[in-house]
């Protein structure tokens, strides 16, 4: 479905299903980090980083990724989720959004022309962040819960750290970064204290396009996800991890362009900015999993199909009948070392003993996964640490779900597939890199230097 916004007011509400593979909530206390840096003076005009960082911080109730952006005059630390193929930065300005900087671009300027917005309004409440006349607008997308709105485009100072790709370095300053203003209802589904999303997805107001733009620097960005705080690059590397190990070894796959938007609300025409990329084939061990191969492509006109990469599901998702064969072939593969199968705890649909499973320095020691690109040499394995998770000491179940007979996206890779796998995204050249894990190289996501040298 599509949708096409002509006002700002009144607000309309869009959900669409969106699997939910979260754990009870419960309250949890966010680390500000950086905020004593960040409280000091910006960095001297004249330096111009070559790279940027954020921490990326898994959140243990809801299992999504948060980021820190430092955003408004006074600033303020606003935590917000972490979401790859999200069109932009959004944030609750509904609730305490204060800043002396705040502006909102006329309708029609350049500003709304960057963002693709074709849509104008008026408020009728007193004028306040989030509330403005003659301002154009866009569509704050919840991918998480699979909500969206119409809200305002608006300008404001974000500040953010440098890199040398060792260490964290000058904080940085940009003045005019473009964002949208979300409601507060929005915020639902999203983990405790968050106020918003953070798109990194492949649009022109885009995160990584933002920071790539203020500071002149290659469109590319880098992602190394973990199961406590990992890290994002933005810009030219290095990446180096503790104890000084430098990933520079990628193998590279097209990233592919899905012709049809997969927001939860969109206008007709959008293409998706989300991050696809070509799987011709699903492996396990050597043996090709059998099933209908035709939904691995993208379909030119519904954009239904495919395989994309996702922060905001926590774990890979795939179509029924995809599901279904690669989970028996699985079960067929391990049964052949002697792993025994036990009742399956939800959501995952199959469960081992750990009895006869021995560790490895890349996790479990279980049949391993191919996602075959557009090559036979080019492939993405995954092993025992990306593909099992740990229920209790005795039980250990495979970390993939079933997405339904009618999935938009046949795969979608989820963040724990993607843990302790540095993964660069191009988007000049329109590749990704992928790095394997790194559990093999004796590091991980969580061993970057975050201790400022600035």
């Amino acid at each position: 479905m599509f949708l096409q916004i002509h006002t700002v007011r009144p607000v309309l509400i869009i959900s669409s299903s969106h699997s939910s593979l979260t754990m009870a909530s419960s309250p949890i206390i966010f680390s500000l980090l950086f905020l004593s840096i960040f409280s000091t003076s910006f960095a001297q005009p004249s330096f111009r980083p070559k790279a940027l960082l954020l921490p990326v911080t898994k959140d243990k109730t809801t299992l999504q990724y948060t980021t820190v952006i430092n955003q408004r005059t006074p600033l303020v630390a606003a935590s917000v989720v972490f979401d790859l193929g999200g069109r932009n930065l959004w944030v609750d300005c509904d609730k305490d959004y204060v800043s002396t900087t705040y502006r909102s671009p006329r309708c029609n300027s350049a500003v709304c022309s960057r963002t693709g917005s074709t849509a104008c309004g008026t408020c009728f409440s007193p004028p306040r962040p989030g509330c403005s006349n003659n301002t154009c607008s866009l569509i704050p997308d919840n991918t998480v819960t699979g909500t969206a709105t119409s809200g305002e485009v608006a300008i404001d100072v974000v500040s953010i750290q440098s890199t040398n790709g060792i260490n964290p370095g000058r904080v940085v300053k940009i003045p005019n970064l473009i964002f949208g203003c979300g409601a507060t209802f929005l915020l639902k589904g999203l983990a405790t204290g968050t106020v918003g999303m953070a798109g990194m997805g492949r649009h022109n107001i885009g995160l990584p396009s933002q920071f790539a733009a203020a500071f002149s620097f290659k469109r590319k960005f880098a992602v190394c996800l973990t199961s406590g705080r990992g890290v994002a690059f933005f810009g030219n590397g290095p990446y180096v991890f503790l104890p000084g190990i430098q990933i520079s070894r990628f193998q590279t796959t097209p990233l592919l362009i899905n012709p049809v938007s997969t927001a939860s609300a969109y206008s007709e025409g959008e293409k998706s900015t989300e991050y696809f990329i070509g799987v011709t084939d699903i492996k396990i061990g050597d043996e090709s999993v059998s099933f209908n191969k035709t939904l691995l492509k993208i379909d030119a006109t519904s954009g239904v199909g495919g395989t994309k990469i996702s922060t905001v599901d926590p774990y890979t998702v795939m179509e029924t009948s995809i599901f279904n064969a690669f989970t028996s072939a699985f079960v067929k593969a391990s049964a052949a070392r002697n792993i025994t199968r036990v009742p399956s705890v939800k959501p995952f649909g199959a469960c081992f003993s750990t009895e006869n499973v021995f560790g490895t320095r890349v996790g479990y020691a279980v049949p391993d996964i191919q996602l075959v690109l557009q090559s036979s040499d080019v492939v993405w394995r995954i092993f025992g640490g990306n593909s099992m998770v740990r229920i209790s000491r005795e039980v250990i179940c495979l970390g993939f779900v079933d997405g339904g007979v009618n999935a938009r996206t046949s795969v979608v890779l989820g963040g724990f597939q993607l843990e302790d796998n540095l993964i660069e995204f191009d988007l000049a050249s329109n590749r990704l890199g992928f790095s394997s894990t790194l559990l093999g190289l004796r590091t991980n996501c969580a061993n970057f230097n975050f201790t400022s040298t600035a």
